[in-house]
């Protein structure tokens, strides 16, 4: 199995002297991240798209088209596109432009999001919240046959349309399905015959076994196995367990709080956040022994063969992400392919 060790990065907008950085300068500081895991020889770097005044990136498409020509090898995508409240066909358009851009490493993660900002801005409604997602992505599932095709649905006028200009050198754009835990969400993506990104942000990994064993079944039942399933997951690593604790604790605490009380969890407590932070919880914080570790044993355990670190939370400052990235580069990822190779 070949394994593939990444990043991910929605933007988020750090404070320097009590002040938010400007949206402008967070961009630039990406792709100098995005650049800095190329010249590492990590395999993915992915920008989540988010419209909120938190998080920098809201047209991932745009990012990732400058560091296609700034980069030389890695991967390039989303973390996620939210495919319910964009055009398919545009979608295919602008990563197809990426994918041209550089020479051929683009790839796109449609998901729902975990944010619903984009459905009053874009004027769709919550109460086709469903609708919206399942039409679309049957719609981007025809488009991205590169041939020509028939659709029909209720969100939007019937359509026989294709190929959508521009295609793919390959005729193939990687397309990944992102999922939380929703068993019906992977069904959907295995009957596609998209691999899956389960975003696993609490809780232990052991949890989501069975999600990962129905994504398998349901492939093969569909015509389609062996496809690939990765995981993404937020983290830090700094050169001992306790400086990357220090470090990471206060800026996971203030986002998990802030987040929490726009949906109204109950704040998160520092002993809550050092679970997650520990050998069972979802967050990868530690040394680069410490994080390989865990991450070898999360592949192992589900079976998957990609994971994406979300290096970036709250308010950590770009010279943290950037000393994360080399570790996570340099060490980790070496380490992760040692463990597995050694199991």
């Amino acid at each position: 199995m070949t394994i593939e060790l990444g990043l991910d990065t929605f933007g988020d907008i750090p404070t320097q002297d009590g002040q938010r950085l400007h949206a402008a300068t967070v961009i630039r500081q990406v792709l100098a991240e995005g650049q800095l895991a190329d010249r590492l020889g990590l395999d993915f770097f992915g920008v989540g798209e988010h419209h909120r005044p938190d998080f920098a990136i809201s047209a991932p498409d745009t990012v990732l088209a400058g560091l296609a020509t700034t980069t030389k090898q890695i991967r390039l995508g989303t973390s996620v596109t939210v495919l319910s409240s964009d055009d398919p066909i545009r979608v295919f358009q602008r990563f197809s432009t990426v994918d041209a851009l550089s020479n051929g490493r683009a790839e796109i993660t449609v998901g729902r999001g975990s944010f619903i900002e984009s459905f009053p801005l874009f004027g769709y409604r919550l109460e086709d919240y469903e609708t919206l997602f399942n039409e679309k992505l049957d719609l981007l599932a025809k488009v991205l046959t590169e041939q020509p095709f028939s659709w029909s649905g209720t969100i939007r006028p019937s359509l026989q349309a294709g190929p959508i200009m521009p295609p793919t050198e390959s005729g193939h754009l990687r397309t990944w399905v992102g999922v939380g835990g929703t068993p019906a969400s992977v069904v959907r993506a295995a009957r596609y015959g998209m691999p899956i990104v389960i975003a696993i942000i609490g809780g232990s990994t052991s949890g989501f076994v069975p999600l990962a064993d129905l994504f398998r079944r349901a492939c093969t039942e569909y015509g389609h196995p062996g496809l690939p399933v990765g995981v993404h997951s937020p983290g830090h690593v700094a050169e001992t367990d306790e400086q990357a604790t220090e470090e990471y604790l206060p800026h996971f605490i203030d986002q998990m709080r802030r987040i929490g009380a726009e949906r109204g969890w109950p704040p998160i407590s520092e002993e809550g956040a050092r679970q997650q932070i520990g050998p069972d919880g979802a967050v990868y914080c530690g040394s680069p022994e410490t994080v390989a570790q865990k991450i070898a044993r999360t592949l192992r355990t589900l079976g998957a063969s990609r994971f994406q670190l979300k290096y970036t939370n709250g308010s950590l400052p770009h010279e943290q992400r950037l000393s994360s990235i080399r570790l996570y580069g340099e060490e980790v990822a070496p380490r992760v392919r040692e463990l597995l190779a050694s199991a």
